[in-house]
């Protein structure tokens, strides 16, 4: 029998409930408290496990968008006797993100929203070197990373400095770099990424991960402090050069410091004992997030986690897909997908503002800009929160963002060209401001489609 339609609002509702169910299901605090166990006397991590009696001292540091849940995600798991007679710890954060705790202590390493090194962050990554170069073999470190941690633990090489570090970052994402391929120069410029933290200390080391990278690499995700660098100067300067044409320079000093280090000996063994454990990912949030749109009703086609690709395009190809899907069934279907795509800047002088799930979202509202999107809700956002340089998550494409453009006569076509999708989401009420979910598992994509009556 054919559903009752659903009012605009409702859809709205409901896809914006299926994405937070997928936030929820990488809380943080949640994952970090479920992987760390105390029983008597004995801790376990992830399968690891360690006679307290025989640790004298526990350092916890790390650095990530989640790293203020995950840090009280530990304390919360290790208990007020533990904390009080073992346990240290520093991590970096976003500034949005800093909170007190009780043995842990958070550092602004930069501002919400600007995804750069700061000095601010290079004086708690050189703390957090001087914590772990103290530790002996007797001692436990454990390490919590997430998405963000590469900007938010720089330690340039001294033949750099930060202005060279945020120059060369600011070329390859305008350039439209991979993360991969960001964080292959990160690591090379670096004297805590590429597995220097783990060679600066002489502990049992115990790694906890909420991935943000496609594949969940170990040595890409917040550019490995603690793992093996699995690139090169050689690949670093491959990098440069794939992109040396982009809208903004590429320092020289940068250059030829790697063309340098590609002639020099390889970096020292890891001397510690490492060991890793990924507890939350794309997959997680977008199983979820399937599971919460087939509790409310919907018939769901999962197009997977880890996508990458191209915003602008992935939103026409999600437009184009709820469409073809309309008549198929008088069931509302939802469509999820999850991932991280990148962004191609246009050339302009002029003022722009976005992030790539606006510019996802803007992209699928332009190409169903003359049939409308009645019955049809497509939402992009990052599961951080955080979405470029804006307080938005992402953006709602949907009727009434295109009745409210319609209104005011906006052309989406004239905001995507010059990539700035905040103004015009925020102009016709489609922006996702959530604030900080101290998580971060890349994106989540929810399209609701209403069946044609």
């Amino acid at each position: 029998m054919p559903t009752e339609p659903m009012s605009s609002q409702l859809l709205r509702e409901q896809a914006l409930a299926i994405w937070q169910a997928g936030v929820d299901a990488v809380d943080s605090r949640r994952l970090v408290r479920d992987a760390v166990k105390v029983d008597s006397g004995i801790l376990s991590i992830q399968g690891d496990s360690f006679d307290l009696e025989s640790i004298n001292r526990i350092a916890v540091v790390g650095a990530g968008k989640a790293g203020a849940g995950m840090a009280a995600g530990v304390e919360d798991a290790l208990g007020e006797e533990l904390l009080s007679s073992k346990v240290t710890g520093w991590g970096n954060v976003p500034e949005d993100c800093v909170k007190p705790l009780k043995q842990i202590h958070l550092c602004a390493a930069r501002p919400a929203g600007v995804n750069e090194p700061t000095e601010s962050g290079i004086a708690g990554a050189e703390q957090i070197l001087e914590i772990v170069s103290e530790l002996d073999t007797n001692d436990l470190c454990l390490v919590l990373l997430s998405g963000g941690g590469s900007a938010l633990l720089p330690a340039p090489v001294t033949e750099i400095t930060l202005d060279d570090k945020q120059q060369v970052t600011r070329s390859l994402m305008h350039a439209g770099a991979t993360i991969n391929e960001l964080n292959c120069v990160r690591k090379q410029l670096s004297r805590i990424k590429g597995g220097n933290l783990a060679r600066a200390t002489r502990a049992n080391v115990v790694v906890l991960i909420i991935s943000d990278v496609i594949g969940d690499p170990l040595d890409v995700i917040a550019s490995g402090p603690t793992i093996a660098d699995s690139t090169t100067a050689v690949d670093a300067v491959a990098v440069l050069e794939k992109f040396r044409d982009g809208p903004t320079p590429i320092p020289q000093v940068v250059v030829d410091y790697l063309k340098s280090k590609a002639s020099s000996p390889p970096p020292d063994e890891i001397a510690s004992e490492v060991s890793h454990h990924v507890i939350g990912n794309n997959a997680s949030a977008v199983d979820a997030a399937i599971a919460k749109a087939g509790e409310l009703g919907f018939r769901v086609e999962s197009l997977g986690a880890d996508n990458p690709g191209e915003a602008r395009i992935d939103g026409q190809q999600l437009a184009q897909l709820c469409t073809s899907r309309r008549g198929e069934s008088q069931t509302p279907l939802c469509i999820i997908s999850g991932g991280e795509p990148v962004v191609q800047l246009a050339k302009t002088d002029q003022p722009r503002k976005g992030g790539r799930n606006q510019e996802l979202a803007l992209a699928a509202l332009n190409h169903l800009w003359d049939q409308g999107l009645d019955g049809i809700v497509i939402l992009s956002g990052g599961t951080d929160g955080e979405d470029g340089p804006t307080d938005a998550a992402g953006a709602i494409a949907d009727a009434q963002v295109w009745q409210a453009a319609r209104s005011q006569q906006l052309s989406p076509s004239e905001f995507l060209a010059i990539n700035n999708s905040y103004p015009f989401f925020d102009r016709c009420d489609g922006l996702i401001q959530c604030g900080p979910t101290h998580t971060n598992v890349m994106d989540l994509r929810v399209c609701v489609v209403q069946p044609v009556t």
